[in-house]
């Protein structure tokens, strides 16, 4: 049985140590294409950690009793089926955010970080720590998403989750923010200035 302090170690390292965007750059195609605002980052990352979650736990489950030859199969068959709730979610409940987010929801089934975490992790894991790994990473991943699309929507939009607060006549928008070009600048600075302070920290 894994201690507390072992528990909360696994939580902590997908927001930071192990960040799944800005440490080991897994994620790249929603990062870059739906982070255009803070909503749809937000949005897409909820459905990943929603999806990893899930696999995760499913995979604990069963780690004993699936053979290792048909291991990669039986996880994507599993990270496929919660992806197609997540989808389906969003098309009911959201069908305006479904829209904007396009293909990208059901392309969560070839996310790295969740195979990853499937395959690297829950199957080798007990149940809790498995699902403390990927509540970690999930949150990781959903909060640099909203940080890299509240930072383009603000300086390509003047507002932040919709609601504008700089008009044109006091702002005027970096349209290139949200462009693709936007997001690659962006993402580069973000773990630049990331990369930077960290080692800021650890030289001193």
């Amino acid at each position: 049985m894994a201690g507390s302090g072992t528990i909360l170690k696994e939580f902590k390292k997908g927001l930071w140590a192990e960040n799944p965007v800005i440490k080991m750059l897994l994620g790249m195609c929603p990062a870059l294409a739906v982070t255009n605002s803070a909503t749809n980052g937000f949005a897409m990352g909820m459905a990943t950690t929603f999806v990893v979650i899930s696999s995760s736990t499913m995979v604990s489950l069963i780690r004993r009793i699936v053979p290792r030859q048909v291991r990669i199969p039986t996880y994507i068959v599993i990270i496929a089926g919660f992806v197609t709730l997540a989808d389906l979610f969003l098309k009911a409940q959201f069908p305006v955010i479904s829209k904007a987010l396009g293909p990208y929801v059901p392309l969560i089934v070839v996310n790295c970080l969740i195979m990853g975490r499937a395959e690297f992790f829950a199957s080798r894991h007990p149940l809790f720590p498995a699902i403390m790994d990927a509540l970690g990473m999930g949150l990781g991943f959903t909060g640099v998403l909203v940080v890299l699309g509240g930072i383009r929507e603000i300086l390509g939009s003047g507002s932040i989750f919709g609601v504008v607060f700089m008009t044109e006549e006091v702002f005027t928008p970096w349209v290139v923010m949200i462009l693709p070009a936007g997001a690659f600048l962006t993402l580069g600075l973000l773990i630049g200035i990331i990369n930077y302070a960290s080692q800021r920290r650890e030289s001193t």
